[in-house]
């Protein structure tokens, strides 16, 4: 595993160990991890790139293979970590976003196919049993129907956020990639390809857009900034706000989170994982957000974008 000491690694590293699977080897620069304990004490740890590459070439050289390389680390590292993984010929497990330009994913395919090994994106919410229902009665419905979909998602994020890897652009994406990734993700998987794709609003701490897609008109909100949280929200003392009507329906997907990982493992293990093709239609929107005309208060814009200030 690259990149153990990360927050999504967790769960990583309990799908590995409820697929009945053992961690070999994890590399980290922090060295704050303890949670190792918890599910593999044996495996060797390393801070540095070298010495963890020199280490899995021992194992291959002695037959021991790896089958598996999990990447929890920032965006912009998934991109060389996946070639690691795939020129070591194990199959790559990678957190979303998958890579971040287009370019970068098709020059994955051309290693895949050099080496035979395999790139698996985590795409979780594809697994949601809600999200699931959503696509079979989309599936089940009026086939010319388009529907009106709402998406706004907020997660209040600290100073810090802003001073880490995950507030530079370069580095994460922006904002639309680094949250909003799983929900275009999501969206296209129901509602299909995309036709338009506008952007109303593109901050360090917000975007806001509008997306024609084959069978919905997504009017989408993502922030980080906890002013945007509705009242009734901070009341409660919460700091995150995710909200998805379709047609004005709530779809509620609240639940159901805690062991998406370990299936999608369990689906990886069993050859049905999402693959490079998969990925592209939501690394496609998010690097059309990031490089688009920002349009301001025009057209079929999301509500809140009136609050900005």
């Amino acid at each position: 595993m690259i990149g153990v000491a990360g927050y999504i690694a967790p769960r990583h590293l309990m799908a590995i160990r409820d697929t009945h699977n053992d961690l070999l080897a994890a590399l980290d620069p922090f060295d704050s991890v303890g949670i190792l304990d918890s599910y593999f004490p044996h495996a060797h740890f390393f801070t540095e790139f070298e010495r963890f590459d020199r280490h899995v070439d021992k194992l291959r050289r002695k037959g021991t293979k790896i089958d598996y390389v999990s990447i929890c680390t920032p965006n912009y590292l998934h991109d060389s970590h996946i070639r690691f993984a795939l020129r070591n010929r194990a199959d790559a497990i990678c957190e979303k976003p998958l890579v971040l330009n287009p370019w970068n994913l098709e020059a994955l395919k051309v290693i895949e196919a050099e080496t035979g090994s395999k790139v698996y994106n985590i795409l979780q919410l594809r697994l949601h049993p809600s999200i699931i229902a959503l696509k079979e009665k989309i599936a089940a419905g009026d086939k010319d129907k388009i529907y009106d979909v709402d998406l706004t998602y907020l997660t209040s994020r600290g100073n810090w956020y802003f001073n880490s890897w995950k507030g530079d652009q370069n580095k994460s994406g922006g904002i639309a990639t680094n949250i909003g990734i799983h929900f275009f993700d999501m969206l296209v998987w129901i509602f299909g390809g995309v036709k338009e794709n506008i952007v109303h609003a593109l901050q360090p701490d917000l975007a806001a857009g509008f997306l024609h897609l084959e069978k919905a008109r997504v009017k989408w909100f993502l922030s980080v900034n906890y002013d945007y949280i509705p009242d009734a929200e901070k009341k409660l003392g919460k700091r995150t706000y995710r909200h998805i009507t379709v047609d004005g329906e709530e779809i509620e997907f609240s639940e159901g989170f805690g062991n998406l990982h370990t299936r999608s493992y369990e689906e990886i293990l069993k050859g049905n994982g999402f693959g490079l093709n998969q990925a592209l239609p939501s690394i496609n929107i998010v690097h059309d957000i990031r490089v688009a005309k920002v349009i301001g208060q025009h057209g079929d814009y999301h509500p809140l974008l009136k609050s900005v200030h």
